[in-house]
């Protein structure tokens, strides 16, 4: 049995989110919790989110044991690109990618 929680749309590159998400990942879900609160990183805010989503998840949907929770896959796909000018010299624009993620948390019981 797992659990899961998706987060789409996220306004920060997959890059930047994968450099996170390795580590936590195959880490008790308390001590992903805190490495994640004490990361500072961009990206952890977004994660404290989606695993506290996919904690709830677990318990109120599958009646899954909060203690004997851990990280089993989690992983960041890239979504969208915004696509942005930004002026230069001489009348010249130069185009900005703004990159967004999907990420993907799946929680699992220890046995």
């Amino acid at each position: 049995m797992e659990a899961r929680a998706n987060l789409k749309y996220a306004r920060i590159s997959p890059r930047k989110m994968s450099i996170v998400l390795d580590l936590i990942r195959n880490k008790p879900v308390d001590e992903a919790m805190a490495i994640l609160q004490n990361t500072p990183k961009a990206a952890s805010e977004y994660l404290v989110k989606l695993l506290k989503s996919a904690v709830a998840n677990a318990e109120n949907n599958h009646s899954m044991d909060v203690s004997r929770l851990y990280v089993s896959k989690c992983y960041a796909c890239p979504g969208p690109i915004l696509k942005r000018i930004r002026p230069r010299a001489q009348g010249r624009a130069y185009r900005v990618l703004k990159r967004t993620s999907h990420v993907t948390l799946v929680l699992k019981e220890k046995e």
